[in-house]
C-alpha cells in the first residue's frame, strides 16, 4: 500500500505539523485541546529552539518546539519516542530553562509567567497497570494535595494508553490524539475529523504532495525512527529472555539444593526409624529408644 500520510512521531512529521509558522493554528488548536481550560491561547510566537544556560557548564537543552503565548506563557511541546532513564528528572531539568530565562536584572520581585511542558510519549513511563494514565497534569502541591504553585505545569500524554475508536471520540483532545496515533495508517480522512482544522492537518501531512527532495529527507528520518524502535524492541526482548533464563537457572539451582536437603532429612528419619524398630523388637525401653533416635514414644509405639 503506497504511503499517503507521514508519521507524526518522527522529528520531520512532528515539526511539519506543529513547528512551522504556516501551521501555527494547528499547534494552537492542539494546545487548547490538552491545556487546562483556564489557559486557552489565541496567538503564539515560535522561539529559538536552543536554550543555553547562563553558567559555564557546557550543556544545551534542545526543545522540539518552544513558543510563547499571548500572555507571555512559555510552552515547550515535545515528542518523546523512547523511554529514558530518569525521565521525570529530565522533564524537570528541561522545564527549568524557560523559568530561568525570565530572570531580570536589577530590582526584580521574582514574579514568573506560567511555563508549560506538553510531552507526547510514544511509550508508557508508568509501569504499574493500576497507575497508567493517558493524560497526566503535574503541578507543585503540598503534602495535603493543596496547590502550592501553578507556575510550572507538565502535561504527559502516554499514547500507548489511548485506545478510543472513531465512534468514541467526543472531545477535541480525543480527536487530536486519534489523529496523531493513526495518521500514518489512514487511507482517507475519517468522517469524525471532517472539520477545517483537521482537513488542514491532513493536507499538511500528505506525503505525495512533497517535492522529491523533501520526500527523501522524510524517508531518512522515518528510517532512523524505525531503526531506533527496532533496537529498543530487540533490547526489550533480549532483556526478557535473559531475565527468564536467569530466573529458570536460579530456580533450578534452588530446587536442587532444597531437594537435596529434603532428601537428606527424609533419609535420616528413615534411618532412625529403622533403628528404633529393631530396638523395640529387642525389648528395649521406649524412653531409651526415644533418647537415642529422637522419635517420640508415641511414634515408637506405632512401629511394627
Amino acid at each position: 500500500m503506497p504511503l499517503r500520510y507521514i508519521n507524526p512521531y518522527t522529528d520531520f512529521g512532528f515539526k511539519k505539523l506543529f513547528g512551522e509558522e504556516a501551521n501555527k493554528d494547528l499547534l494552537i488548536d492542539f494546545l487548547n485541546a490538552v491545556l487546562p481550560p483556564e489557559h486557552r491561547i489565541k496567538t503564539l510566537t515560535f522561539n529559538n529552539p536552543e536554550q543555553l544556560p547562563d553558567n559555564i557548564i557546557d550543556r544545551k537543552a534542545i526543545f522540539d518546539i518552544s513558543c510563547t503565548g499571548e500572555h507571555n506563557e512559555s510552552f515547550t511541546v515535545e515528542m518523546q519516542k523512547a523511554k529514558q532513564l530518569y525521565f521525570k528528572d529530565r522533564a524537570l531539568f528541561y522545564s527549568s530553562y524557560p523559568i530561568q530565562r525570565q530572570a531580570q536584572k536589577g530590582d526584580w520581585d521574582f514574579k514568573l509567567n506560567p511555563v508549560f511542558l506538553v510531552a507526547i510519549l510514544d511509550f508508557q513511563y508508568d509501569q504499574e497497570e493500576e497507575r497508567q494514565k493517558l493524560y497526566r497534569l503535574v503541578t507543585l502541591r503540598d503534602c495535603d494535595g493543596e496547590l502550592f504553585s501553578d507556575t510550572l505545569q507538565m502535561i504527559f500524554l502516554q499514547m500507548p494508553c489511548f485506545q478510543l475508536r472513531e465512534s468514541e471520540l467526543f472531545t477535541q483532545r480525543d480527536k487530536w490524539l486519534f489523529f496523531l496515533k493513526h495518521l500514518e495508517s489512514f487511507e482517507y480522512i475519517p468522517s469524525i475529523l471532517r472539520e477545517p482544522i483537521f482537513e488542514k492537518a491532513f493536507a499538511t501531512a500528505e506525503y505525495i504532495k512533497f517535492p522529491p527532495a523533501i520526500q527523501e529527507v522524510y524517508q531518512k528520518d522515518l528510517m532512523a525512527y524505525r531503526d531506533n524502535r527496532n533496537v529498543l524492541e530487540t533490547a526489550r526482548i533480549e532483556g526478557e529472555i535473559k531475565g527468564f533464563t536467569k530466573g529458570f537457572v536460579e530456580g533450578e539451582a534452588k530446587g536442587f539444593v532444597e531437594g537435596e536437603a529434603k532428601g537428606e532429612a527424609k533419609g535420616e528419619v528413615r534411618r532412625q526409624t529403622a533403628i528404633a524398630r529393631n530396638l523395640k523388637h529387642l525389648g528395649i525401653d521406649f524412653e531409651m529408644i526415644s533418647k537415642g533416635t529422637g522419635l517420640s514414644i508415641d511414634e515408637i509405639d506405632k512401629l511394627n
